[in-house]
């Protein structure tokens, strides 16, 4: 029987988070509101939870008329913020272990061949976590089920730690709201593993979610956060930071403006270091020592998304949508090193349109960019309904993964693959630390 405990709690001295700065008073653990949380038949960490909190149900053939008697929740939905009670981070607070160390048949879930932790799977943990967080904050004691229809819009930055991931070692998840805007939250969480009798850091996550009504629609407001502490009004502060470099990012996407002079001259260079020496002309290309073309690096893969795979709402589980974009650009990564390559960060994961159950799901993974031993990838995902064979892009995926030696330089040959190129360049620069490959640290899908 697999046990979750996720606990609101204070953080103990040794296992208190870097810069999480909650700031709860002296409590007894034996009055600690405890959640034991069962991995259900949904095979799914959190699901389960997330299901008693909105109140759908757990059958596919009865989905419509659950979410058909969500309507009569709209009367708890606020009608604007100031109607809601200010919360707390600690309000939010959850920890949740996975005892890979006590239960061995939780293993073969998360177990790679190498006998490493299946990196797919923590991204699938983090999304439901990252939801359920927010209803803690959200959370309307009057009301047995929640109005709110909360899911993820970002994942805005995953940095991993030079650290071991063991299958046989429990791991922990801690996470709270960090950030509040009118509709939106940002969730701060971090990943540990146990080593010896200390909890050391895996990773550290940024997500960002969103409030919608009762029947997922439209927006809805959500409770305001009030800081307690310096410390949790410079993570609130840093919240807003990240809200305007989001902005920021968008309002210089190449999709909307040119690339800015020192990246024209770097697409210039590259594209006269393919020119054949031999002929006078724009058109005769050749690779220069050590390169592939972008183009020969593609890998591609087809989903048919099942009920198995839907969330609380009947939409596909975007932890789901990640495991599934991981897996094939850690595979496109690996196919272009020639080497298992390890992750080192996922950022800028925006889920622009909700995936149906039913859909055929189409993954297009390819490098993008490559420096010393870095790889960056970049996989597209779109849809197409039985029906309908029109497509729809629904989300991109960034991610950075590290070679264990030196790879290839990937070249454009096209314009449009030369934007990729540099979107792949920014993508890589906005890793917050170059991380030094160990040994003992083993990521894998």
């Amino acid at each position: 029987l697999f046990i979750l405990f996720c606990r609101l709690c204070t953080f103990s001295k040794g296992l208190r988070a870097p810069g999480r700065g909650l700031t709860q008073g002296s409590r007894d653990p034996e009055k600690q509101n405890v959640f034991h949380m069962h991995e259900g038949k949904h095979g799914c960490l959190f699901r389960d939870k997330l299901r008693e909190i909105v109140g759908v149900s757990t059958n596919w053939r009865d989905h419509v008329k659950a979410m058909e008697e969500r309507k009569l929740l709209q009367s708890f939905l606020a009608d604007s913020q100031k109607g809601l009670p200010p919360r707390r981070m600690k309000d939010s607070y959850i920890e949740v272990l996975l005892p890979l160390g006590s239960q061995p048949e939780l293993r073969e879930k998360y177990l790679t061949v190498q006998n490493t932790i299946r990196f797919g799977r923590i991204l699938e943990d983090l999304d439901s976590l990252g939801v359920l967080i927010c209803y803690m904050h959200t959370k309307i004691h009057s009301a047995k089920m929640s109005p709110l229809s909360i899911v993820t819009a970002l994942v805005d930055k995953i940095d991993m730690c030079k650290m071991s991931l063991s299958p046989e070692q429990d791991i922990k998840f801690t996470g709270h709201v960090s950030w509040v805007g009118k509709t939106s939250m940002e969730v701060k969480m971090q990943m540990f593993q146990l080593h010896g009798d200390e909890f050391c850091p895996v990773l550290d996550a940024t997500f960002v979610m969103v409030a919608r009504d009762s029947e997922n629609k439209g927006p809805a407001f959500v409770n305001p956060l009030i800081p307690e502490s310096p410390e949790e009004e410079e993570l609130f502060k840093q919240g807003e930071l990240n809200k305007g470099r989001r902005v920021a990012f968008s309002s210089t996407s190449l999709l909307k403006m040119a690339p800015s002079a020192e990246e024209r001259t770097t697409i210039h260079e590259m594209f006269l270091s393919t020119l054949d020496p031999k002929t006078i002309s724009f058109q005769s290309r050749v690779l220069p020592p050590n390169a592939v073309w972008m183009e020969d690096s593609k890998l591609k893969s087809l989903e048919i998304c099942h009920p198995q795979e839907r969330n609380i709402f009947n939409r596909i589980f975007g932890g789901f949508l990640m495991r599934k974009a991981y897996e094939l650009g850690w595979a496109t990564a690996c196919n272009f090193g020639g080497s298992r390559p390890f992750v080192v960060a996922v950022d800028d994961i925006m889920f622009q349109k909700p995936v149906e159950v039913g859909s055929l799901l189409f993954l297009s993974s390819q490098v993008c960019f490559t420096q010393d031993n870095y790889i960056q990838v970049r996989v597209h995902s779109e849809v197409a309904s039985l029906e309908n064979k029109e497509h729809m892009t629904t989300n991109v995926f960034h991610f950075t993964f590290m070679s264990e030696k030196e790879v290839p330089l990937v070249f454009p040959r096209t314009y449009g693959e030369s934007m990729l190129y540099l979107d792949g360049q920014r993508h890589f620069n906005s890793m917050r630390v170059p991380v030094t490959l160990r040994k003992d640290y083993v990521v894998e899908p």
